[in-house]
């Protein structure tokens, strides 16, 4: 099985000893099958315990490795140290403050996915008596290519538009609020729309695209924004002129 020595660089911070975020270098023999996460771990085993950052599953599904690989997000567990020549550069994701080492601070991202309510609100309540709600073959492939989000970050970090307005509530959870709105069980769109809607909401999107380049999933965030950004328009003349419809 070849092997081959790789040379990662690293970037460390730990906010009780140091001022600012610097590179530390290791080297290390990989495996031709290993990922980069697979020379992470590597790394914290056998040659320094104190490195810190996320993972869990190993299988890019639960979207806890999401960090920059020269300079793309990437999931450490898809991108496989082969791909790649010379030194590998490893950073936390672009976008989000350090917390420490490759960890980053995902409290706003987390707030924002609470804002646009990313849960089924029935149209109306029915007793358990009554059964599930019911929904046809055909109208879950209506949204079920937004419902494959892993919520990984990846997108956000790949995002211009969020890197310079921090307030944009970003690709994933509009992609999300998205997927709820087109569930034929849904009927929440309204309240979703007050937030996906509004300034900080699609309008902050310039369609580069970056979203959904970068998305292990392939979710397409950008296509899920344009949709949303069509919905409104039609919304907005709807409502101003012909609000007849409305009745």
């Amino acid at each position: 099985m070849g092997e081959r020595l790789v040379e990662l660089e690293v970037l460390r911070y730990h906010p009780e000893t140091d001022t600012e975020p610097h590179f530390q270098r290791y080297s290390v023999t990989c495996r031709e099958e290993w990922v980069v996460l697979d020379a992470l771990n590597h790394i914290k085993e056998t040659v320094d315990p104190t490195l810190s950052y996320r993972w869990s599953c190993h299988m890019a599904v639960c979207g806890s490795c999401g960090m920059m690989i020269d300079g793309e997000p990437k999931l450490a567990c898809k991108a496989f140290v082969r791909d790649y020549q010379g030194v590998i550069r490893v950073e936390p994701l672009a976008h989000f403050p350090i917390e420490r080492d490759l960890v980053t601070v995902i409290d706003d991202f987390m707030a924002k996915l609470a804002r646009v309510r990313p849960y089924l609100i029935p149209k109306q309540d029915k007793p358990l008596s009554e059964g599930e709600y019911r929904q046809t073959p055909a109208e879950l492939n209506h949204f079920k290519q937004y419902s494959m989000c892993i919520n990984c970050m990846l997108c956000y970090a790949a995002c211009p538009e969020y890197g310079l307005m921090p307030k944009y509530i970003g690709p994933a959870a509009i992609a999300l609020a998205h997927r709820y709105n087109q569930d034929s069980r849904d009927g929440g769109r309204e309240q979703r729309q007050q937030e996906i809607a509004a300034t900080e909401g699609v309008w902050e999107c310039s369609f580069v695209g970056a979203c959904s380049e970068v998305c292990p999933e392939h979710v397409d965030p950008a296509g899920a924004i344009q949709q949303v950004k069509i919905k409104s328009t039609v919304d907005w003349y709807t409502q101003h002129l012909m609000p007849w419809l409305k009745k």
